[in-house]
């Protein structure tokens, strides 16, 4: 048995890893690569394997670094089913239409500006239609419960803690007359978080797979975020600027309409406006709103007290791309959270576009920016940055909140491995830069004491077995 690491490794996006058993293969993710244009281009159009070898498809959780390739594996031949939990399945089906819009719209507009050079049109990497048929192969299950996906293997759910419907995948393995359990933990959220449960683990794994995105850094505490938003608004307010918002729309979007929902509530910032600028966050929030059973304690009790955790009523949420423009202009304090968290496309660079050069207005960075991205140019302070093609002074301020970070940090990843009743055999680090990956690494095998840590390059193929 052998694990190609296909994707997401020694850097963030793109999580694809093949599984390969018995002459049967089993992907487990099948995500974008986000970052540098060109690279990232070739390597979201170049799998590394052929689609139509796929036996089976498991999605630890929507998030488009982890989901969005999917369209293209289905167009490209791939036969099967994607197996995820309930809730990813049905925020996977609106992410997916949304993120093959934005293929066609961003294609269809550089094509526009290179007919203009009289350079080719480009083509997107899929269509609206290619993310229908992909997510017709959607196959949803509840945590905790097995679920044969190939003969011999046997997936298992648990909740993760990073988004809604987030899991950390157990599979267990039978070949040649001998069981493994080989556990993928996806994204791992953090312990006390408002809204989810905490992440689960599983009680055994042979062979472990493990994120590590933020695994050479310890968060902030959680109990921050409250003070530190209050007092980064009410400054922005106090000299009539706007804070603008790039945030995933599945997850982080969501922490923070709760998080702003509750200053607003407890008079700790004024009533200035409060835009939601993404007709996919819209759609998410309401889809957190079916799925009571991923919540925890907290967001259980104030959405039985307001009806409203999300502010649904005192927040505006924006659909149309009119309600959007017309934000541009708008003069005195507001805030707007929009997509995509990374700043590589949708609405948020428009804002950017427009705000970037004020001195009054803040940019707050609430999630990890990969490289090459325009957000790490932000998080680096850069003093130009290109937004669609062309230089902008930066002159707004930039503040980074890695307290609203939804990744586990190092102390979190080493707990969460301690945790499992039979220690893993062999670990593979995967979703993480090498300066997070390395160190983390590290510590595997220092202090958590497992013999054999493998951080993979891409492409590489490793077997399950130290």
């Amino acid at each position: 048995m052998n694990i190609r690491f296909c994707g997401a490794a020694r850097q963030v996006t793109g999580s694809r890893h093949l599984l390969e058993v018995g002459g049967r293969r089993v992907l487990l993710d099948c995500g974008l690569v986000q970052g540098h244009r060109s690279e990232a281009e070739a390597r979201n159009r170049d799998f590394g394997f052929d689609p139509a070898a796929i036996d089976a498809v498991v999605l630890s959780h929507a998030h488009i670094d982890h989901s969005g390739a999917l369209p293209s594996l289905v167009a490209r031949g791939y036969p099967g089913r994607v197996h995820a939990t309930q809730a990813t399945a049905d925020l996977a089906g609106i992410m997916l239409l949304d993120s093959g819009n934005i293929q066609e719209h961003d294609a269809e507009l550089v094509t526009r500006r290179r007919g203009k050079k009289g350079e080719p049109p480009v083509v997107p990497l899929y269509t609206v239609d290619d993310a229908r048929r992909a997510i017709d192969r959607l196959v949803s299950h509840p945590y905790h419960r097995p679920v044969p996906i190939i003969p011999g293997v046997t997936a298992t759910f648990y909740d993760a803690g990073h988004i809604l419907g987030s899991a950390v995948v157990s599979l267990e393995v039978e070949e040649e007359g001998r069981r493994r359990t080989v556990v993928f933990s996806g994204d791992l959220g953090r312990r006390g978080l408002p809204i989810l449960r905490d992440p689960e683990i599983p009680e055994v794994a042979d062979a472990l797979l493990i994120e590590s995105t933020y695994g050479d850094r310890r968060h902030a505490p959680i109990e921050l975020v409250d003070q530190k938003l209050a007092h980064l608004i009410n400054r922005v307010v106090a000299r009539r600027g706007r804070v603008i918002v790039p945030a995933f729309a599945v997850g982080r979007t969501q922490e923070l309409c709760f998080a702003l929902s509750r200053l607003l509530r407890g008079g700790h910032i004024p009533d200035v406006a409060i835009y939601v600028d993404s007709p996919l966050a819209v759609n998410v929030t309401e889809v957190f709103a079916r799925h009571p059973e991923c919540f925890d304690s907290e967001i259980a009790d104030v959405l039985e007290q307001t009806g409203d955790p999300f502010g649904l009523k005192k927040l505006r949420y924006l659909r149309t791309r009119d309600e959007s423009m017309a934000l541009n202009q708008l003069s005195g304090s507001f805030l707007v959270i929009s997509a995509s968290g990374m700043c590589e496309a949708g609405r948020i660079l428009h804002h950017l576009k427009n705000g970037i050069g004020d001195p009054r207005n803040a940019i707050l960075i609430v999630g990890y920016q990969a490289e090459h991205t325009l957000g790490r140019r932000l998080v680096e302070q850069a003093e130009v940055v290109k937004i669609f093609g062309e230089p902008y002074e930066r002159r707004a301020e930039v503040v980074v909140m890695n307290e609203f970070s939804a990744h586990a940090d190092r102390d979190e990843l080493l707990a969460w491995v301690a945790g499992f009743k039979k220690k893993p055999g062999r670990i593979f680090v995967v979703h993480g830069e090498e300066a997070q990956s390395l160190p983390l690494a590290a510590a595997l095998t220092n202090e958590a004491g497992i013999a054999s840590v493998v951080v993979p390059h891409l492409g590489e193929i490793h077997g399950v077995d130290p």
